[in-house]
This record gives C-alpha cells, structure tokens and sequence, in this order.
C-alpha cells in the first residue's frame, strides 16, 4: 500500500494506492476524521489482490490540503475530486463510496452527463434521506475530545466493539486532529444569520434524482444504520436502474468497516462480474 500526494491544480491531494488491474476509487466519509484510512483500512488490501485500487481523501479532509468553499463546497469537492482522478490518468474506474462519499458519488452520477467515466458504483450507506436525529447530533457535535469521539463511533456502529476499543478510539481521535480537519468539516455546518434555514443539509428533502443513475450498482446497506432511514436502501434499489442491494444484520452505518469480510467478498464479487462484462 503506497501513500503518495498529488498536485491537483495547485492543492496537495493525499491518495492510497495498491494493486494492478481494473481501477477501482474509492471514496471516504466525511465525519470528523474521516478519510481514506479510516474508511478502507479493512477493505483496500482484499480489493487490490485482484484490481488497482486508489483511495484519495477528500478536499479539506485526511490529509489533503484544507480548503473550504464557502459558497459551492459539494460542487468544489466534487470538482477537486474529478481533476484528480484525470491527474492519475484513470480513463474508466468503478467507483466505491461510503456515507458522504456515497451520497456525492450518486449525485455526481444522476444525471444525463454524469461526472465520473464509472463502469459500474458501488454505494456502501450512500444516498438517500438524511434525517436529523440524536444519532447525526453526535457526530455533527465533535469537540474534539475523546469523549465525543466515542459518542460518534456508537452513532456509527451498531456493535458495542468499536467505541470499547480503546487502541481505536485513540486513533479516530488522533486522525481527527489533523491540522484544520476540524475545521474544514465544521465550516461545512455553518450558516449564516441571513439564511432562511438555520441548520444545514440534513432533515432536508433528498432531490437526487437516482432514476438517472445509468450503470450498474452495488447498494450496500447496514439494517441497524442509526444515521438513515429503516428501509431508505430499499427505496433506492428501487429507484436505480440495474442496482443490486446487499442488507447486513447487526451493522451499522459502516458496512465496510463493521462487517468487512462479508462487504469485500459482495465486492470483489460484484467487481468481477463488472470486469468480465467489459472484457466481453
């Protein structure tokens, strides 16, 4: 596993990057702390003994440079995230989201001129209504204490496992850290006084139009997601032509992580499939 930066029209892009073969991007959550690291520690290994896997981390997040846009911050990130997959000269690649990630993925594909050259996506806890609840009050109230840090892994998970690690907490929090993380995913919270809505994005009507989602995908959902809707992964295999969903009991809001041996084998599966289609 390589950890490398990327000048990406003057902004310093950290990516991981394994394997040879098909390209696969995956795409990170955006919590406090979140990157590629966090997202794909248990995923990026298994995925590159059979595909070329890159796992950049997001405008203002790991540690890629801390930029926020103010104005079009999703249009930005979205943007950044383009310019870089054509700096790594990837022509075609599936693509792989989770949580922000996901969600960003779709919208950037729901559309008659999608944003991404994707063979197929792969949508883990992706998409569809955010509702505002005390378990998203955990993770959008970060301080950046170890305290809070462990209130956001029971938002995240739905085992009692990963805020009882001890070694992990320490590293959520340590990666939370980073210089101007905070700050960036704290800065996409804000509102100003003069905006008609006070809080930001979530509890708000989902207008992505899935129908327009024209490759193959794999949903991959977590039936006891504390951050989504009971049956929201349903409504979107529904609305996403061609989509295949994957549901996983006692798993939370991060499939990839809390059920990571099952996540990679639906996959690397599903990934194989797209292969062969495009070699045939």
């Amino acid at each position: 596993m390589r950890s490398s930066f990327v000048n990406v029209d003057g902004i310093r892009t950290h990516y991981l990057e394994a394997g040879r073969g098909m390209d696969v991007v995956m795409l990170h959550s955006g919590e406090f702390g979140g990157c590629a690291e966090l997202s794909w520690e248990f995923n990026l290994q298994a995925l590159a003994r059979h595909f070329r896997v890159i796992a950049p981390d997001w405008l203002g997040f790991g540690r890629t440079a801390k930029l926020h846009d103010f104005e079009n911050f999703p249009g930005r990130m979205l943007s950044h995230m383009r310019r870089f997959v054509e700096a790594k000269c990837i022509e075609r690649a599936v693509f792989i989201g989770n949580s922000m990630g996901g969600s960003y993925l779709a919208r950037a594909m729901a559309s008659a001129t999608p944003m991404f050259a994707a063979r197929a996506i792969v949508l883990a806890s992706g998409g569809g209504f955010t509702p505002f609840n005390d378990a998203r009050k955990l993770l959008l109230d970060y301080d950046c204490s170890r305290e809070a840090m462990k209130g956001m892994l029971h938002a995240l998970f739905h085992g009692a496992k990963w805020p009882a690690d001890e070694a992990y907490l320490d590293r959520r929090h340590e990666l939370s850290l980073i210089p101007g993380a905070w700050e960036c995913a704290a800065a996409a919270r804000l509102k100003s006084p003069a905006t008609e809505r006070k809080q930001d994005s979530f509890g708000q009507p989902d207008s992505t139009p899935y129908e327009l989602i024209s490759v193959p995908t794999l949903i991959v959902a977590g039936a006891n997601d504390k951050l989504r809707l009971p049956g929201y992964a349903d409504e979107l295999a529904r609305r996403i032509p061609n989509a295949e969903l994957h549901v996983f009991e006692d798993c939370g809001h991060c499939p990839n992580i809390e059920r990571a041996e099952r996540f990679n084998a639906v996959v690397i599966e599903f990934l194989k499939r797209i292969e062969a289609s495009a070699a045939g």
